[in-house]
């Protein structure tokens, strides 16, 4: 037997596994039950950050799921799947793009910040 099996982190993690559907209700079970363990639920939901973060591999699943339903029209579904595929790449791409932008962005305000120190420490010389 395994000594992590009944740990805090398992269950938590087993819970993220899950969805954020498992939280909710775990949540609501609480309130129902006792409220101070709804409360609890909800007040670590908002510190972990699980309440507002999309868990992508999630939505991921669930794209996959929809994406591969045959309509039984061969042609469209070859369409489905090639649109589909497009979209993904640019999604893809769009991100890359947005994270070299982020990482232009405060290199370039690091680099102001060096500029600046250098300038404070030449005219106190």
């Amino acid at each position: 037997m395994n000594s992590t099996t009944g740990s805090p982190r398992s269950v938590i993690a087993w819970i993220d596994g899950q969805g954020k559907l498992a939280w909710i209700a775990i949540m609501v079970i609480g309130f129902i039950v006792f409220w101070p363990v709804g409360l609890l639920v909800l007040f670590y939901l908002i510190w972990s950050k699980r309440m507002f973060n999309c868990d992508k591999s999630v939505s991921k699943v669930l794209g996959r799921r929809y994406r591969f339903r045959p309509s039984g029209n061969a042609a469209f579904d070859n369409y489905k799947e090639q649109t589909l595929q497009r979209l993904e790449d640019e999604q893809a791409a769009f991100e890359e793009f947005l994270r070299r932008l982020r990482e232009a962005k405060d290199k370039a305000e690091f680099d102001q910040f060096l500029d600046e120190r250098s300038r404070q420490a030449d005219a106190t010389s």
